[in-house]
C-alpha cells in the first residue's frame, strides 16, 4: 500500500512541476508584454502597443468611458496623444493569475497617468492566450486620485 501511495505521489509531482513551469513562463510573458506596452505608450506608439490587443478588445477608462474594439481604441489613443502630446501612462502589475487551463489570465495593479498633472488608481486586465501569444481582451481602470 505504501508503494502505491508513493507511486501516485511521485507521478503527481511529475505532472505538477511542468504545469507550474508553464504558469511561471506565462506570467513572465505577460509581465514582459506589460513592460513593453508601457514603453510603447511613453513613445506614443499606438500601433506598437495595440499589437497586444484582441480584435474585440474593450477598455474602461478611469473616467468610466468605454471603448470597444481594437480599431476604435487605436483611433481613441491617437486622438488622445494628438491633443495631449506630453501624456503617458504606466501600469504596474502587482499580481497575475494564470487560469488552470492556461488560456486566460487576470492581472491587477496600479496605474498612473502623467502630463501637466498626475492621476492614477487601480486597474485589472483580462488576458487570453491565442496561438501561443498572450493578448488583452479587456482592461478596467479606476481613477482614485
Amino acid at each position: 500500500m505504501k508503494i502505491l501511495f508513493f507511486a501516485v505521489l511521485f507521478f503527481s509531482f511529475r505532472q505538477i512541476a511542468p504545469a507550474q513551469k508553464n504558469k511561471q513562463n506565462d506570467e513572465s510573458a505577460i509581465r514582459s508584454a506589460r513592460e513593453s506596452s508601457n514603453m510603447l505608450i511613453a513613445k506614443h506608439d499606438v500601433d506598437g502597443f495595440a499589437k497586444y490587443w484582441l480584435p474585440d478588445f474593450i477598455i474602461v477608462r478611469g473616467n468610466s468611458m468605454i471603448t470597444t474594439g481594437k480599431e476604435a481604441n487605436i483611433i481613441s489613443w491617437k486622438e488622445l496623444f494628438k491633443t495631449n502630446p506630453d501624456v503617458f501612462y504606466i501600469r504596474n502589475p502587482s499580481e497575475i493569475i494564470i487560469s488552470d487551463n492556461d488560456s486566460l489570465a487576470w492581472e491587477k495593479g496600479t496605474w498612473i497617468g502623467i502630463k501637466s498633472y498626475s492621476k492614477g488608481g487601480s486597474y485589472s486586465a483580462m488576458w487570453k492566450k491565442k496561438n501561443g501569444d498572450w493578448k488583452l481582451q479587456a482592461e478596467l481602470f479606476v481613477s482614485l486620485y
